[in-house]
């Protein structure tokens, strides 16, 4: 069931907050564009990423195993700059969420969620280039933590509530690359931040490879959709990785000094993919909301871009729907519109109505 929030949030306030403070609110609601359409058959985009040297878009799908589909045949697919399909790599039952290009290596670093199909989580990658016979190379195993100890949440009255995490599964979800070549793994049900320092050379790496950087209840949900903690992106100066929460509709900050987290906005709706632009501006997909907003050095929002439109003839999204994943090249951002139906209710959703899956593209507003 999509969300409807019907109070004043703390994102209420950060519009005015914003206004207040100088910056001018952009609101576009017919910013998000159709960039490509799936092949027929393959659903639900999920991760996405790009080479920067060519444009090149990599989408992969998120269609985990159900009784109705036991064996679906992800894929990860290249696009050209202009949207035509260059090449698609079967990853068998396997879902892929968040997706990475190495430039050290000029290779698609792939988090595979092995344990919705009985075949582990785990880090992959292969060559940019490939096709759809090209070796798949094994990166690293997710290790098996469990979930994170039980949050405490102060309540007005002076209460206090008690949140318990039981998830055990390893849901591997966005990456990000530093400076440096070390790339950063947030794991949604976990509720933790993984780094492997030199992901490159590893062929595969060994569990004591990967390093645990925080497990902490601020990471794990219980809310709506259930994943914790999910997109990833450093700050210029690389000190803070800041991590989306989607089901707490939350983005937090992770201080890299001290491992320290805590939040930085409240009340993004289905918070998920996120990226920095060059200005700085912090780009959240809104998966409930079905739209792309901006943030600024504060938290304060300063733009809310794209939203759902409808679905066309040919059963393809008209602006975005569960958009779940963003990449930034040049003044573009590009989204994956996962359109996945949660609820469990036939007809209930528009996500139900999708027939071709899609990929949306926003041009970056002026700062």
């Amino acid at each position: 069931m999509r969300k409807i929030l019907a109070v004043w949030t703390i994102t209420a306030f950060a519009f005015i907050g914003a206004a207040l403070a100088g910056d001018e609110l952009v609101v576009n609601r017919n910013a998000a564009h159709q960039f490509a359409t799936l092949p027929d058959g393959v659903r639900f985009p999920e991760g996405i990423t790009a080479n920067p040297k060519n444009g090149d878009i990599f989408v992969g799908t998120f269609d985990a195993p159900s009784p109705t589909n036991p064996n679906p045949d992800n894929k990860l697919l290249r696009f050209d700059r202009h949207g035509k399909l260059e090449a698609s790599r079967s990853f068998g039952t396997t879902p892929l969420l968040g997706l990475e290009f190495n430039r050290a290596d000029a290779k698609v670093y792939i988090a595979a969620v092995g344990d919705f199909s009985g075949t582990g989580s785990r880090i992959q990658r292969i060559v940019a280039n490939f096709n759809g016979t090209t070796a798949i190379e094994e990166v690293a195993v997710i290790p098996s933590i469990g979930a994170p100890a039980p949050r405490t949440v102060q309540n007005p009255d002076g209460s206090v509530d008690t949140i318990t995490f039981g998830d055990n599964a390893r849901v591997p979800n966005a990456l990000t690359f530093d400076s440096r070549g070390r790339l950063y793994i947030s794991d949604s049900f976990q509720g933790a931040i993984f780094r492997i320092d030199n992901p490159a050379a590893c062929a595969p790496c060994t569990v004591a490879d990967v390093t645990l950087v925080v497990h902490d209840p601020l990471l794990a949900t219980a809310g709506f959709p259930p994943f914790g903690a999910n997109g990833l992106a450093l700050n210029q100066d690389e000190t803070v990785l800041f991590i989306a929460n989607t089901g707490d509709d939350r983005i937090l900050k992770l201080d890299l000094a001290t491992n320290m987290v805590a939040v930085f906005v409240e009340s993004i709706n289905g918070a998920d993919g996120i990226a920095f632009d060059k200005s700085g501006r912090l780009w959240v997909a809104a998966n409930q909301s079905d739209e792309v907003v901006g943030l600024n050095a504060v938290g304060r929002v300063v733009a809310k871009l794209g939203d759902f439109q409808g679905i066309r003839n040919d059963g393809t999204v008209r602006g975005l729907l569960f958009p779940a994943s963003l990449v930034i090249v040049d003044d573009d951002i590009f989204v994956t519109n996962l359109a996945l139906p949660l609820d469990g209710v036939v007809g209930n959703e528009p996500e139900e109505d999708v027939k071709r899956y899609t990929v949306s593209r926003i041009k970056l507003p002026k700062d």
